[in-house]
């Protein structure tokens, strides 16, 4: 238990990668449609893109809230993570990959530090 400040961001970068693939790998068509539907539905491209970080959240959510098995952690790792990529989407600057993951661990492990300590 001491460690799951460390172990909740990797199990969220785990969970943000398995997202990507199953995104733009394995189910690219469909999310394209799905994609498609949504714009239709809503008025703007911003409300399309927080339906997809929310989206993208409950799944987090649901990785999370089954490894540990608290519902608990799945809320706030999704929720900490939707925050992460709402903000460092909303400023205008590109970093690489890995650069990207190791922003998010950072602030990750730090929120969770925070709540469960060290």
């Amino acid at each position: 238990m001491n460690m799951l400040w460390f172990w909740i961001p990797v199990v969220l970068a785990i969970s943000d990668e398995i997202h990507g693939r199953i995104v733009w790998k394995i189910g690219h068509d469909f999310y394209i449609v799905l994609g498609g539907i949504i714009k239709k539905t809503l008025t703007s491209a911003v409300q399309t893109w927080l339906v997809h970080e929310v989206l993208e959240s409950i799944f987090h959510f649901l990785v999370l809230t089954i490894v540990f098995q608290s519902f608990q952690i799945g809320i706030l790792g999704g929720l900490i993570h939707l925050t992460l990529d709402i903000a460092h989407s909303a400023v205008p600057y590109h970093i690489p990959p890995l650069a990207h993951r190791a922003l998010h661990f950072v602030i990750e492990a730090l929120f969770f530090m925070a709540i469960y300590g060290l």
